[in-house]
């Protein structure tokens, strides 16, 4: 296909869409990662489909898929990274919070273009790295940050035993924590689409996001929309010894739950 860059992100996440789509609720076969871990069927075919869209339609970049790894040029001064069922444990027993994740980042690291879709609603939210929008019905409409709802989705998938890291689960029983947010878990990325449009008024996790398939696009989208966006200590995500994400609606909750889980660290 020809078009710019965003139309081939959402041209290849609606593929990778409709595969998980057309796979939801039947028989699925397992693929062992770990012992509490895995990917399906449905996974591959999507990964596959969205591959084949962007390998048409730009030939000399680079890839780095969740299941079938880097590929590609050598070299490429630009890579795909594609996510393509964010949400596999959730879709394997028809739970309906999944994403499908295709962000395009440049030689240095900036997204040029990120789409997340969420197959089961048939949403798609999509950003060029400047505007970011909602396109559902046929209709796209801005993504607008809103704290209202004061639910905060926390990634428990993000647990670290060692002293002195977040305990996600420390920070949800919080008495402040409990007092000022309520506390939601998807397991999926599919969160930080929903903080950008106002569903959500934070998102906290542990882990590292310099060039990581599950977070790219949900992050772009957060920033294109207004979010701020920072590690765990306040700090921009590819910080030297940083860690953690915290993705929130507006400042004020930002700076809140820094606090907040700075004490889930103790």
């Amino acid at each position: 296909m020809t078009g710019s860059d965003t139309e081939v992100a959402l041209a290849a996440a609606a593929a990778g869409a409709a595969e998980v789509r057309s796979r939801y609720g039947g028989p699925l076969t397992h693929y062992a990662k770990s012992d509490t871990d895995f990917a399906t069927e449905a996974d591959v075919e999507a990964e596959r489909a969205i591959l084949a869209v962007i390998r048409d339609a730009r030939p000399e970049d680079a890839f780095l898929g969740e299941e079938s790894g880097a590929s590609g040029a050598d070299g490429a001064g630009r890579r795909w990274l594609v996510d393509p069922l964010c949400g596999t444990l959730n879709y394997a027993v028809t739970t309906p919070l999944v994403a499908v994740n295709v962000a395009l980042l440049d030689a240095g690291g900036t997204v040029l273009a990120a789409v997340s879709v969420d197959p089961v609603a048939d949403e798609t939210f999509w950003t060029d790295g400047s505007v970011a929008l909602l396109r559902a019905a046929g209709r796209d409409v801005p993504l607008v940050p809103s704290a209202d709802s004061r639910l905060v989705d926390v990634n428990l998938d993000a647990v670290h035993p060692d002293t002195g890291r977040f305990r996600p689960a420390a920070l949800l029983g919080l008495p402040d924590f409990r007092s000022r947010y309520g506390g939601r878990v998807l397991s999926t990325t599919l969160a930080l689409a929903w903080v950008a449009a106002g569903r959500r008024a934070a998102y906290v996790t542990d882990g590292h996001f310099v060039d990581n398939v599950h977070f790219a696009a949900g992050i772009a989208l957060c920033r294109a929309a207004g979010c701020v966006v920072t590690d765990l200590r306040g700090e921009p995500l590819d910080s030297p010894g940083g860690s953690g994400l915290v993705a929130a609606a507006d400042a004020a909750t930002h700076a809140d739950l820094l606090e907040l889980a700075e004490l889930a660290s103790r």
